[in-house]
């Protein structure tokens, strides 16, 4: 079967398997994906990755895009957020509908 085939059956009938096939519940998966690790409340809203290739700065996406979105999102904002361990909940200028929806699982 050629990619051309494949590529038309696949705009035609989907793929069934996509949606029967999970990916392993790893911290390297979830970051590959851009999810969070398991169900659970997220342990920090900001943290380091470290992995072969180097130190990545891995920030909750959806926040993030709520504070560029409220343009509160710039290098201060990136250090009081690590100098609070990854919580917003003492960050002046967040609103609290924020400081709600971003608990975590410590707070």
């Amino acid at each position: 079967m050629g990619l051309e085939k494949l590529r038309k059956d696949v705009l035609k009938h989907g793929v069934r398997n996509s949606l029967l096939v999970a990916p392993m519940p790893t911290a390297s998966t979830s970051q590959i994906l851009g999810n969070n690790e398991c169900f659970e409340p997220y342990t920090s809203n900001i943290y380091t990755r470290r992995v072969l290739s180097g130190e990545f700065i891995i920030v909750n996406k959806h926040l993030l895009n709520d504070l560029v979105e409220l343009n509160l999102w710039n290098e201060d904002m990136k250090q009081d957020l690590m100098a609070a361990n990854g919580s917003i909940q003492d960050i002046e200028g967040i609103p609290d509908d924020l400081k709600e929806l971003y608990k975590t699982v410590w707070k």
